[in-house]
């Protein structure tokens, strides 16, 4: 598809009205402060996955309601003093996958947390997971974006970005990890849980945030031709008289608010052609990051000719950079 949204001028200045609610920080506040009084110390259990210039560890921490949460841990073997982390998220349906996949952080010098998405995994496209999500839900559409969607209490993400939050707390205890110096990344889904981790926790010194989801819920649902925002129109097309409370439910998992209250320096990036996460979607979330937050410097790369794939390796090349100017 060619370029479908608003123009890069107008995307640059789009700052539209997104829906808050009055309770966002103490409905996020509470949902963590649940979640951590139920945690226990996380796990980190030695694999050998062939490469010896790298040292892998299989993560175990505690995520929303105490579920555990699984992890690839990697860093350069031989390497005894604590490491900067880059923790990073998964994309819609994605797993953790096998421990040496995930090489560019360690072979760059850094230690890289590799986070599973709970109950994802299986999608086709991508690495297997190996996190169950106990948790049930009411009628919903296929997918994840109508799980619990009546309550934000039940919904889907609200546990997802959680674990996103509490993969932070579990820097401070895996070893080999400075917890002073953590980056939170992803693209797509790992970029909202990313942006997420960012607003909900003080720790993190960095985002990288790609092509970001779950932005300016109202707008996808509105625009965007295919799934994963087309389950909500799904949904709705069924359940016609729950459109106000399905996106009040959805207001407290919307990036663009979680992106307000962003506190480290961050580095996104947008596609022009992405018909899964249109980028006024994108902009909408990037151009409020850190208004309740100081402010942090922030950096947008913008691929003109790009669907969902964004930049791929040339924007790696730029967060390598960017990651190299964060730690000196």
């Amino acid at each position: 598809m060619g370029a479908y949204d608003l123009p890069l001028a107008e995307l640059r200045g789009y700052r539209p009205q997104i829906a808050e609610p009055a309770d966002f920080d103490e409905f996020w506040a509470s949902t963590l402060a649940g979640s951590r009084a139920l945690a226990e110390p996380p796990t980190a259990t030695p694999v050998d996955a062939g490469l010896p210039r790298i040292a892998f560890a299989d993560v175990s921490f505690s995520g929303f309601g105490g579920d555990r949460i699984r992890a690839w841990l990697s860093r350069p073997a031989g390497v005894d003093e604590p490491l900067p982390v880059i923790v990073q998220f998964q994309g819609y349906g994605g797993g953790r996958g096998l421990p040496h996949e995930h090489t560019l952080w360690a072979s760059a010098g850094y230690a890289h947390l590799m986070v599973d998405t709970r109950g994802q995994g299986a999608a086709g496209w991508g690495s297997v997971g190996d996190t169950p999500d106990p948790h049930g839900s009411g009628p919903s559409h296929s997918g994840f974006m109508t799980r619990g969607i009546l309550d934000p209490h039940e919904h889907f993400y609200t546990r997802a970005m959680t674990d996103a939050a509490l993969a932070v707390d579990a820097t401070a205890a895996l070893p080999g990890l400075d917890p002073d110096r953590v980056i939170v990344a992803g693209a797509s889904q790992g970029g909202a849980l990313a942006t997420a981790a960012a607003g909900l926790h003080d720790r993190p010194i960095g985002l990288l945030s790609d092509v970001t989801f779950l932005c300016h819920l109202r707008r996808a649902a509105d625009i965007a031709d295919t799934d994963p925002y087309g389950e909500i129109r799904s949904y709705l097309a069924g359940h016609r008289d729950r459109v106000d409370q399905v996106f009040r439910t959805l207001s407290y998992i919307d990036v663009a608010n979680h992106a307000r209250r962003g506190r480290a320096p961050a580095l996104w990036s947008a596609a022009l052609m992405d018909t899964i996460c249109p980028p006024s979607t994108v902009f909408a979330a990037f151009n409020r990051y850190g208004e309740l937050g100081g402010d942090p410097s922030k950096a947008i790369e913008v691929y003109e000719f790009n669907d969902h794939e964004g930049g791929g390796a040339f924007q790696v090349a730029r967060q390598l950079e960017f990651v190299r100017g964060l730690l000196g």
